[in-house]
């Protein structure tokens, strides 16, 4: 594999990770990144165009430029509250955005996108796991925001030739085993980092939301996905579409979940030092469980994951955070 790749949010969390991955598999990654939730230091494997995706001037220079000759697109806020409290800017930067990066592909003639699109579009689920046929019903503006960007890409295909790979997440973790780069959100929200930071002492009590679930522990249950297996979906996702791959959307997930209290464990473990924690209510709109169908990913990709255990996913994040914490210390 060889040539350049646009990578738009390159400096975030899944972002950056693969750029690693597009360069030790022979490409060169070009990001493009305006930072506003990204970081400059993550970008390790290529130059930087810092720039936002909304602006088609800026657009079609990176593309003279470089002339990529594909783009992985991961260029999005992704922030499920804040989509709620303020959709009209998801709509502007995830829609309009991206509308105005696939107008430019089109003009320049790259005709392949990997997008990085999220289960946030199937919805509360009606029956498990959940397979990529299963009705795509949001229930957030992000999960909207992603879903008409699929819907866009399903339209460009048959009438500009643009072909595409949705890859939709589940819960991204983990850090990059190397530990050069790792998960950095601000505000952060995402259960591993924050369990992480109570052990840890450098975040506040962990809050569990709900503990009378249907499930075998009463918390919720997700699929925890390690982001160097995401990366590595997207280098794969890429080389489907340069053998001649026909668009199509695939789940990224183990296909099996987790619950809170599971992870909880095994971040103790992990840290050798308890979690401390309060239990709550229900969040609003908290399905009891997330777990995904790869069966596509596998079929059409060639990809499995290959450190998503969970051992490996909180050993590595863990190993992140405490790195970071000796860095920041005065």
């Amino acid at each position: 594999m060889s040539g350049t790749v646009l990578v738009t949010g390159g400096a975030g969390y899944v972002g950056s990770h693969t750029a690693k991955a597009l360069a030790a598999a022979g490409y060169r990654a070009i990001t493009l990144d305006n930072l506003s939730r990204g970081f400059a230091h993550a970008v390790q494997w290529g130059p930087l165009e810092r720039g936002d995706i909304l602006d088609r001037d800026f657009l079609d220079a990176v593309m003279t430029r470089w002339r990529p000759q594909a783009v992985l697109h991961f260029a999005a806020l992704a922030y499920v509250g804040e989509s709620v409290s303020d959709p009209a800017r998801y709509w502007r930067n995830n829609v309009v955005g991206s509308l105005t990066l696939l107008e430019a592909m089109r003009d320049h003639g790259v005709g392949r996108i990997v997008f990085s699109s999220t289960c946030a579009t199937y919805g509360l689920p009606v029956r498990l796991p959940l397979a990529e046929d299963h009705p795509q019903a949001p229930i957030s503006p992000y999960g909207a925001t992603k879903l008409a960007v699929e819907r866009m890409l399903a339209d460009l295909d048959p009438a500009h030739g643009l072909r595409s790979v949705a890859l939709r997440y589940f819960n991204a973790a983990g850090a990059d085993p190397a530990g050069e780069l790792g998960e950095n959100h601000e505000p952060e929200t995402h259960l591993i980092p924050l369990a992480i930071g109570a052990a840890l002492g450098t975040a506040p009590r962990l809050k569990i939301f709900g503990t009378d679930y249907p499930t075998a522990d009463g918390t919720c249950i997700r699929d925890y996905i390690h982001v160097t297996d995401l990366a590595a979906a997207h280098v794969a996702a890429l080389g489907y579409l340069e053998a001649g791959g026909a668009s199509t959307a695939c789940n990224l997930g183990t296909g099996a979940g987790l619950s809170v209290r599971q992870i909880v464990t095994e971040v103790a473990n992990v840290a050798g030092r308890p979690v401390p924690a309060d239990e709550g209510p229900r969040r609003a709109g908290d399905p009891p469980e997330l777990v995904a169908d790869p069966a596509r990913a596998r079929q059409l990709l060639g990809w499995t994951p290959r450190c998503s255990d969970v051992a490996s996913v909180i050993s590595t994040a863990y190993a992140w955070s405490t790195r970071q914490r000796l860095r920041n210390a005065p």
